[in-house]
C-alpha cells in the first residue's frame, strides 16, 4: 500500500489511546491524525477539518462519557459517510455488537489485539470493503445472528406501551416460560450480569419490584400467551 492512510484514535481513557498509538506508529503506512476522549469531542474536531484533511477511518472505543462511540459512529455517518470506523473495545457482550453493526461500524476488535492485525483489519475495510473482527466477536456475531432468527416474533403494543427495549422483550418471554437469569444467558449468548442490567429496566419500565409481578403483567395482558412453552 502505497498512500498514507490517515487515522483519528477516540477513547476516554489516555493510556488505551497511548497503547494503541504506539502499536499504529511502528506501521509506516498509517498516519495519527488526531486523538479525541469522546464522541463529541471527535465530532467537534471532524468538524473542523476540510473534507480532504478527514480519517480514512477512526479507531473508535464504546464505552466513553459525554458521547459513547455507537452516538459517535450514527451522527458522524450521517454527516460524513466515507470514513470508516473500527470499533476498538473491551466489550465482546452481544447487545454491544449489535448495536455497533447498526450504527455503522465497519470492523469489531478488542483492544488486546497486535498491531498486525489492526493493520490487516484497516487494509480489508479499506481496500476490500470486509468487516473485520477478532475470532471471539466473530464467534458471537454468529451465535447473535442465529439466536435472532430463532426468536419468536413479539407483539408491537409490548413495544409502544411500555417502551421496552427488543432485548429487554427477549428477556421477559424467556422469564414467561420459566427459565432462570442462567439459562436466559445462555440462550441469548450473554452474561448473567448483562440479563440481570436488563430485568433491572423491565422492572422500572413495568413499574414493578419482581419477576413474579413482571410476568403477572405479562401474562395478564396476554403479551406471550400464544407462544408460552
Amino acid at each position: 500500500m502505497t498512500k498514507t492512510i490517515r487515522i483519528a484514535v477516540v477513547d476516554d481513557k489516555s493510556s488505551n489511546r497511548q497503547s494503541i498509538i504506539e502499536r499504529v506508529n511502528n506501521i509506516p503506512e498509517l498516519e495519527i491524525l488526531f486523538e479525541a476522549d469522546n464522541g463529541k469531542s471527535f465530532l467537534n474536531k471532524i468538524r473542523k477539518l476540510p473534507i480532504a484533511e478527514h480519517p480514512n477511518i477512526v479507531l473508535m472505543d464504546l464505552d466513553m462519557p459525554i458521547m459513547n462511540g455507537i452516538e459517535a459512529i450514527q451522527l458522524c455517518k450521517k454527516e460524513f459517510p466515507d470514513i470508516k470506523y473500527l470499533v476498538m473495545t473491551i466489550f465482546d457482550d452481544d447487545d454491544k455488537i449489535f448495536e455497533a453493526i447498526i450504527a455503522g461500524a465497519n470492523g469489531y476488535l478488542l483492544k488486546e489485539e497486535s498491531a498486525e492485525v489492526i493493520y490487516k483489519s484497516i487494509d480489508e475495510i479499506l481496500l476490500f470493503g470486509g468487516a473485520p473482527m477478532s475470532p471471539r466477536i466473530a464467534r458471537k456475531a454468529l451465535n447473535l445472528l442465529i439466536s435472532k432468527n430463532q426468536v419468536k416474533e413479539i407483539p408491537v403494543e409490548l413495544e409502544y406501551e411500555y417502551q421496552l427495549s427488543k432485548r429487554e422483550m427477549d428477556i421477559l418471554r424467556l422469564l414467561v416460560d420459566g427459565l432462570d437469569y442462567k439459562v436466559v444467558a445462555n440462550q441469548l449468548f450473554i452474561s448473567p450480569h448483562t440479563v440481570r442490567k436488563h430485568i433491572a429496566n423491565i422492572y422500572e419500565k413495568l413499574h414493578v419490584c419482581s419477576k413474579v409481578d413482571a410476568v403477572k403483567i405479562a401474562l395478564k395482558k396476554g403479551w406471550f400467551s400464544s407462544f408460552s412453552l
